[in-house]
């Protein structure tokens, strides 16, 4: 077994050299996880981290019940890359962060007509949330412009249409106060016990999750479109994939469902796994190597850099040394957009891991190949207190 994969126990694997910290505390939930009814495997990725009782930063597969609680609120959260026609030489970011006032307000009248064909396109039915289509939420969520830093290889960058002298867009949100009404009301009738696969009420929930997966895409979507309109250029979307959903799958001949909380798809093309807002990202392409992509990581790749502090506890740790004003700007050059001082703080750079070690224990682990280097330009996060 490469030395990037740990087996922890019969059914439980993490994906990450010795030299990666994980937290001991993410590790007893992966593990108490596993024991769950019906659980047959646990992979956790490098970037895992405790969660609220579970795990975040892993991937579960089960027989007979899904868990509803192992997606978590955020149901089809996840990452799009976009490719603007805005030239990363001609960037003004004094400029570019002004331009973006009302970028959280509900979208006006104007985008009508985007949502309703979006609505369409998407089958989305429910109309009790359109007021927070289009915009991003809170905690770990983000706008990020940004730049090709470093190619490894071009040939792949071509076939993906990706320009390097164009300015890239990375949107990170999901299904907002949607994803957390089915939650809620799932917790409230079920508690925290899984969902027998042959119920009404698991058929109730599947089709309550695709269709905030839907609508998840479609904000996504719209959060794009609406930011290049604020820096007044077009754009194309390059990749979205989904990294908070529970999915059909069959693995070693086995049918059941595998679970994603903070996991990227590695069986979804391309992907960008995101640093912190002064870390580099990676966009990769995932490689399908049977035997480590069943018995190990389950089909899934970390989704980002992964937390090192507890959100609450870095203001504590870090404003005896940066005042607010020190954390607008990054050691890579870009620029923050954060109005709000407490997510300021949780969201700094030194709460998270270093995304080069992530990504380097998944292409020592033999899946991934690295295609891109993204640094960030500017990061937005909310201008005042971010809506949940």
């Amino acid at each position: 077994m490469d030395k990037s994969v740990q087996q922890i126990t019969d059914k439980v694997s993490l994906i990450a050299s010795k030299n990666t910290w994980i937290e001991g505390l993410a590790i007893q939930q992966l593990i108490k996880t596993a024991e769950l009814t019906g659980m047959e495997r646990v992979a956790g990725m490098p970037d895992l981290h405790p969660g609220r009782g579970y795990p975040i930063g892993a991937a579960f597969f089960t027989r007979s019940k899904i868990y509803p609680a192992l997606v978590g609120n955020d149901i089809g959260c996840g990452m799009a890359l976009w490719q603007t026609s805005s030239k990363v030489a001609k960037v003004n970011l004094d400029k570019m962060a002004k331009q973006f006032k009302t970028i959280e307000q509900p979208l006006d009248d104007n985008w009508a007509d985007d949502i309703a064909q979006g609505k369409r396109e998407k089958n989305i039915t429910n109309s009790n949330y359109d007021h927070a289509l289009g915009t991003i939420g809170g905690g770990n969520h983000f706008a990020e412009f940004q730049a090709i830093d470093q190619v490894y290889d071009q040939s792949q960058l071509d076939q993906l249409g990706i320009n390097k002298k164009q300015l890239q867009l990375l949107v990170h949100s999901g299904s907002r106060g949607l994803g957390q009404s089915i939650l809620v009301k799932h917790i409230s009738e079920f508690n925290h016990d899984g969902l027998a696969t042959n119920s009404e009420p698991f058929n109730q929930y599947i089709a309550e999750h695709n269709h905030a997966v839907r609508w998840a895409e479609l904000n996504r979507s719209l959060i794009a479109k609406r930011f290049l309109a604020a820096i007044k250029a077009q754009g194309d979307c390059v990749l979205d994939v989904n990294h908070n959903l529970v999915s059909p799958k069959t693995i070693d001949g086995v049918k059941g469902w595998l679970h994603r909380k903070g996991a990227t798809p590695s069986d979804a093309g391309y992907v960008v796994i995101p640093g912190s807002r002064g870390d580099y990202s990676y966009l990769v392409k995932p490689l399908l190597n049977q035997q480590q992509e069943l018995n190990h990581n389950l089909c899934s790749l970390a989704h980002g850099a992964g937390r090192k502090w507890k959100r609450g506890d870095c203001q504590s740790r870090l404003s005896h040394k940066y005042k607010r004003e020190d954390l607008y700007r990054t050691a890579l050059g870009s620029r923050v957009v954060c109005g709000n001082k407490e997510l300021l703080y949780d969201e700094a750079p030194q709460a998270y891991k270093k995304c080069e070690s992530i990504i380097l224990d998944m292409a020592a682990a033999g899946l991934i190949e690295i295609i891109a280097r993204l640094r960030p330009v500017l990061t937005f996060k909310t201008n005042g207190s971010c809506s949940k």
